[in-house]
């Protein structure tokens, strides 16, 4: 009689390349760093399958303000020198910014971290991270989505993205209708390129063959969240617009805030620009207007006042530990003009 084949060996998910046991360890390390975000808004927050947030009973007319964002090839800067603990913060960053600039305060915060195999040490210097963000703008972290994807993502690398949604009283939501030439633009300082133009960054940095290890700390500085300062600015005085510089730097984002008929004239000489700049414009042989069109220069975001409340707004920031700096004006756009430009 023929002899019997050996029964198949039983296959887990382990043997696919996910490990359970891994991600419910990072469950366990990351919720007292969640915690510490909680807002009286939540109801339940991270465990479930979905998070419950009411919406506070200050708002007459609350008016939802949701956005998404992640932090570009920033991350393959943080995973090439093996710095993790920061990136989350400009994860947070950049999306409370971006809803910060309609008026709205961030009530909550979620995150989708993807990974080929999950590395718990690594993945709980990154939620860290995300949560201190969370703090910094006040917002509840209420929860994510950690994910493995054996054989479809580069191993030992991981990506990001993040979940942002606040609330603004309908009659304060800021949307620039009423700029009006004659108003000046104030700009709050960056901590350095925030996490936009990396993809330019690397190439400059691969080209000169420089040493990446003193640069570490001015290119891995994570970006401003500029929330509590100028929400509290908002309470004392009128914010006509604001427009968060991101990818298209200070030339395609400050015009975002104005009306087709009117220009955003920025004084280059208004504000300092950091050091690491001056390093990207020289090594890489970068012309001015390429780095106004690529970078923030040292300007994170703008806003736009009356011209009799620009010093009163910078004074209330500085109080507040910003550094702020009446960098321009608002003029009528000529003919064929640019929406902005930096002279």
């Amino acid at each position: 009689m023929p002899t019997p084949a050996p029964a198949a060996k039983s296959l887990s998910y382990r043997d696919a390349g996910v490990d359970i046991e891994a991600g419910d360890a990072l469950v366990e390390r990351i919720k007292p760093f969640a915690k510490r975000t909680m807002r009286p808004e939540v109801l339940a927050g991270i465990g479930g399958f979905g998070a419950l947030v009411e919406i506070g009973r200050r708002y007459r007319e609350p008016v939802l303000v949701a956005g998404t964002d992640g932090v570009g090839t920033k991350l393959a800067l943080a995973q090439r020198l093996g710095r993790h603990d920061t990136i989350g913060i400009d994860l947070v960053a950049m999306s409370v910014n971006d809803i910060l600039v309609q008026g709205a305060e961030p009530l909550f915060f979620l995150d989708y971290y993807v990974c080929e195999k999950l590395d718990v040490d690594v993945a709980t210097k990154v939620i860290e991270g995300i949560a201190r963000g969370c703090e910094i703008a006040g917002c509840a972290l209420i929860g994510g989505e950690t994910a493995e994807h054996p054989g479809t993502f580069p191993r030992g690398e991981y990506d990001l993205a993040g979940f942002a949604v606040g609330v603004v009283e309908k009659s304060a939501i800021v949307d620039g209708r009423d700029i009006a030439p004659g108003d000046r633009l104030v700009g709050l300082a960056s901590s350095g390129p925030h996490s936009n133009g990396y993809s330019l960054i690397r190439r400059v940095i691969d080209a000169s063959g420089a040493d990446l290890a003193p640069l570490a700390d001015a290119l891995l500085a994570p970006t401003r969240i500029y929330v509590k300062p100028v929400l509290a600015l908002a309470a004392k005085l009128r914010i006509k617009g604001m427009a968060h510089i991101t990818g298209g730097g200070l030339v395609e984002n400050v015009p975002r805030m104005l009306a087709p008929s009117l220009q955003a004239r920025l004084e280059r000489a208004r504000w300092p620009r950091p050091a690491v700049f001056d390093w990207l414009q020289e090594h890489g042989r970068i012309a001015d207007d390429e780095m106004h069109r690529v970078f923030n220069c040292g300007i994170g975001l703008v806003l736009a006042v009356a011209p009799g409340d620009a010093g009163a707004a910078i004074a209330h920031l500085e109080a507040a530990g910003e550094r702020a700096f009446d960098i321009g004006e608002v003029v009528l756009r000529p003919a064929g003009a640019a929406a902005a430009v930096v002279t």
